[in-house]
């Protein structure tokens, strides 16, 4: 059976990835939801991070809370992206709660939840200035307004996201700008919010820091568990693994060749127009493996001696002139990829997802 290319994948250190957020949390009283879209909700991962103390499993796709829900873990499912009003009824079977800006939408959800004879949890999010989705601060009461109107939502939490679309980074200000909100909300409709969602992985470093505010009480990890990063700069995440993910493919050309083209240069097969350094004839290997796979310029070599030189759909180049490895045909090099080339490979069908013990 072939097994490449392949995504390797290393429950155990995900696990250890995951403890290790969790107990940080959980000393500040906040819960986790393990955010599992970036492996397209592989179950495996999902649950081991549920077995380090995630409390939620959250995804932006309702396709693969689908796929959660079959494996019936005994926790809430969580809809991160914003639900469509034509998939009201899907969001309302197969979450128990959803992040929501919208009031047309959270009427949509209520009806759903009627016709379904069921109720909808929801978390109102409000934009701190990221500028992704979130009502603006000003607008809180007309949209609280209407929400407590809704008999089947139950108004669970409010919430926001920083560092995702224009990389706002989580403060002390923002944080208490948000528990302001709670504040009011509660004081004005009398209502006993449960969840203050502070955000997702960026959160984490002011977490550690102790500057965190308290009151914030849930956070959407998914990143710094599965790669061990910090998002905020990508650094290393103290006590965290980073090779948690191993993406192979397998050599099916190694020939030396000029580093230069021959002839006049137009565009590539994606619209580029690329440039070259002529380094003489070089030592290339062509891996069965390319964009429709993964995003190549997030691969990096285990073998430090090997430079990628680039990559069309389904063919990975690299320069292995300087490794120290006689590599040949059928041989297979090793990279460690990062966030969207996980997602990437996760999500093509063409890339086997092999879990490993260890690297």
């Amino acid at each position: 059976m072939n097994d490449n290319p392949a995504l390797l994948i290393d429950l155990k250190k995900i696990e250890q990835n995951a403890r290790t957020i969790t107990t940080l949390c959980r000393q500040h009283g906040i819960s986790v939801a393990a955010v599992t879209k970036v492996t397209c909700a592989i179950p495996e991962v999902a649950e081991a991070m549920l077995r380090a103390g995630c409390t939620m499993l959250a995804d932006s796709r309702i396709e693969n809370l689908q796929r959660l829900r079959t494996k019936q873990f005994d926790v809430e499912y969580l809809l991160l992206r914003l639900p469509m009003i034509s998939e009201a009824e899907d969001v309302v079977r197969s979450a128990d709660i959803s992040l929501n800006s919208e009031v047309a939408t959270i009427k949509a959800l209520n009806s759903a939840a009627q016709r379904l004879r069921t109720t909808h949890k929801i978390i109102l999010m409000i934009d701190l200035g990221d500028l992704r989705e979130g009502i603006w601060p000003d607008t809180l009461r007309e949209h609280v307004d209407e929400i407590v109107r809704c008999d089947h939502i139950i108004f669970e939490g409010i919430g926001c996201n920083l560092a995702c679309y224009t990389g706002v980074i989580p403060s002390p200000e923002n944080m208490n700008f948000l528990l302001q909100q709670k504040n009011i909300i509660e004081a004005e409709y009398n209502i006993a919010l449960k969840i203050i969602s502070g955000g997702n992985s960026s959160g984490l470093e002011l977490l550690a820091s102790g500057k965190m505010p308290a009151g914030i009480n849930h956070f959407r990890v998914g990143e710094t568990i599965l790669l061990g990063r910090n998002v905020i700069d990508r650094s290393a995440f103290p006590g965290t693994h980073q090779d948690t993910f191993v993406l192979r493919g397998e050599i099916i050309e190694h020939k030396r060749k000029p580093s230069a083209p021959i002839g006049e240069i137009g565009q590539d097969a994606f619209g580029n127009t690329p440039e070259f350094e002529n380094k003489g004839l070089r030592l290339r290997a062509i891996l069965g493996v390319g964009r429709q796979d993964a995003n190549i310029e997030g691969l990096e070599p285990l073998d430090k001696q090997i430079e990628i030189l680039g990559a069309s759909s389904d063919h990975l180049l690299v320069d292995i002139t300087d490794s120290h490895q006689n590599y040949q045909v059928g041989d297979t090099i090793d990279f460690l990829p990062n966030y969207a080339s996980v997602l990437a490979a996760s999500t093509s069908k063409y890339v086997k997802k092999i879990f490993v013990k260890t690297f």
